[in-house]
């Protein structure tokens, strides 16, 4: 199976105080500062809405740019209600430069759901544009693939084994005490970010081959960097597809490639002034 066409994409600039979601189809360029990204997302057998959910956020002074991958179990207008919810979490966090409360209300909202299905594996990731610093938790996600310019290879993004055991974290929803870690990566251009949901390695060839991590591993270490975020995404669903005829079919599928810019754009006066001004208007409705 194939992707859906799309039409040709629009870049689409995430302004301040902004937020850009979906859980439906959706092909789309998206830059922010310092950073230029495609997401990619099909939900399963070609249903309006799917089960992952894909957000970009950019805080107030144009510095902080946040990007949360979820994985949710079930479909449909549960997932749609979820959606609503974490939107309104991210909308609260924005501004916020930690992603730590984030996360752990992120994990709460999963616990406090019905419990057999209010659980989700994701990953949430803090771009600091001042700081070339990356942030990022993996609550038992697919292992995100990050290349480092300055090295010259890709590697899996692993958390280092602690005392108390392996770093890996766990979905959110299993347990409102769980405390999650998270990588802070030093982040030069050129540099890559690979997010994507387990319908690429768990594609299977016609002999019911898993591609698994090392498959994929090997798919993008082949596609150059030279090309753009949009045309190596494409590169790479390509690939999967001559490797399985039925991926695509099986699940909801999403992937995001992030590469890190050489310039970082500065979001001008009257960008931020608007952002300012939605800020004011938010804060004084909830009051």
């Amino acid at each position: 199976m194939k992707p859906q066409e799309a039409e040709p994409n629009r870049v689409h600039n995430l302004q301040c105080m902004e937020i850009w979601n979906s859980n439906r189809y959706v092909e789309q360029d998206i830059t922010s500062p310092g950073l230029e990204a495609w997401v990619f997302s099909q939900p399963y057998q070609g249903n309006r809405q799917g089960g992952d959910l894909h957000y970009f956020s950019l805080c107030v002074g144009g510095i902080v740019t946040r990007i949360i991958l979820a994985d949710v179990a079930g479909h449909g207008d549960r997932v749609a209600k979820t959606s609503k919810e974490l939107l309104n979490l991210l909308r609260k966090f924005m501004n916020t430069k930690k992603q730590d409360r984030l996360v752990a209300e992120l994990n709460r909202h999963f616990t406090e759901m019905e419990a057999k299905e209010g659980f989700a594996t994701a990953v949430v990731a803090t771009y600091l544009s001042h700081k070339s610093t990356l942030l990022l938790t993996n609550a038992g996600h697919p292992r995100p693939l990050f290349y480092k310019q300055a090295l010259g290879h890709w590697e899996f993004l692993d958390l280092p084994t602690t005392d108390k055991g392996l770093g890996d974290n766990f979905p959110f929803g299993l347990d409102n005490a769980t405390r999650y870690e998270h990588f802070v990566l030093k982040i030069e251009p050129g540099d890559w970010l690979l997010l994507y949901t387990d319908a690429y390695t768990e594609s299977c060839d016609k002999e019911d081959q898993l591609l698994g991590e090392s498959g994929l591993l090997h798919l993008v270490q082949q596609i150059p960097r030279s090309l753009s975020v949009t045309d190596f995404g494409r590169a790479l669903n390509k690939s999967v597809s001559e490797y399985s005829r039925q991926w695509l079919s099986e699940d909801d599928t999403t992937f995001i490639a992030i590469r890190f810019a050489n310039e970082r754009r500065k979001p001008g006066v009257f960008e931020k002034l608007a952002g300012y001004w939605q800020l004011v208007r938010r804060t004084a409705i909830f009051r």
